[in-house]
């Protein structure tokens, strides 16, 4: 199988709800319109930003249905179809690949989850096997999945074991195995970095692609930051980033990625609706602080 690896900024799309709690997969089509105006390269849904694992499996398919209409060459759809169950995964992968999504993407399960690399690799290569001819993309983020295994042996192993493996979704701050990574098999391998807060440093240790949530609505500022480094602006590029870091403080201060985020996705001017449960939404005074906090720091730019 021949791959190209992703150049540029992925965002992480938040899943659309109704004030009922539904689904709400008309906006879709206007939430890709304004990612496409802002220089994303494609997006990578139903992930921890698009709260997949509150989904139900159909609901994840009907998302999936209407992103992947806006798949192309120009803008890749990113299916990531991990739960707690292979069968289930899988499920999802071959769903992936019956509607012509770009590629998949799973997590490791967070129920019973693996200790040793051979049985994370085993469980990815059952649900990778449902959709064989997409690339597949294990989705390292220990700080939700609580799995943190050695990602070089994992790379070593899943390239025996899973036809289809591309590369790592790399969301973790140990950036000496992010290198590592990187460099193995002569750079063979498609790492994207995943902390928006850190892409600078993703950058310089020689990443080319990125997936995150962030990008939803700032992404131009980013965009900024990898121009700036690819031409020798590297102090011009730091000061971009720190005005990354102190969007990520404000968000941490109102909830976090998701329900912060979401919230600043309707301030942005696309209603996202409500969080699930087990989220907790803004109320009216905290959202009105919130972007009147994120304004002052977007003034900046």
């Amino acid at each position: 199988m021949k791959f190209e690896k992703i150049d540029g900024l992925i965002a992480a799309p938040f899943t659309p709800y109704l004030p009922n709690g539904e689904i709400n997969t008309e906006i879709i089509p206007d939430y890709a319109g304004k990612l496409k105006c802002d220089g994303l390269k494609g997006v990578f849904i139903c992930g921890t930003t698009g709260e997949g694992m509150l989904l139900t499996n159909n609901e994840r398919k009907k998302v999936a249905e209407k992103w992947v209409g806006h798949n192309s060459k120009e803008f890749k759809v990113i299916v990531h179809v991990g739960t707690t169950s292979s069968k289930q995964s899988k499920e999802l992968a071959m769903h992936a690949q019956q509607i012509g999504a770009y590629a998949i993407g799973s997590i490791g399960p967070l129920f019973l989850k693996p200790g040793k690399v051979e049985e994370l690799v085993a469980f990815c290569a059952e649900l990778a096997s449902g959709a064989p001819e997409l690339p597949f993309y294990y989705y390292h983020i220990p700080s939700v999945s609580g799995i943190d295994l050695s990602m070089p042996d994992f790379i070593n192993s899943a390239s025996i074991q899973i036809p289809n493996f591309r590369g790592i979704k790399y969301t973790h701050n140990n950036f000496m195995e992010l290198q590592q990574c990187l460099n193995m098999d002569d750079g063979k391998w498609d790492i994207l970095h995943g902390f928006d807060e850190l892409l600078l440093v993703g950058l310089a240790l020689g990443a080319k692609g990125a997936v995150g949530s962030t990008y939803n609505y700032i992404a131009p500022l980013y965009n900024k930051i990898i121009k700036d480094f690819r031409n020798g602006r590297i102090d011009e590029a730091r000061e971009k980033q720190k005005i990354s870091i102190k969007v990520v403080e404000v968000l941490l201060k109102y909830g976090g990625a998701v329900v912060a985020g979401k919230a600043l996705m309707k301030h942005s001017g696309l209603d996202c609706g409500p969080c699930r449960l087990p989220l907790k939404n803004l109320d009216e005074k905290s959202y009105k602080d919130l972007t009147n906090e994120i304004d002052a720091v977007i003034q900046t730019t």
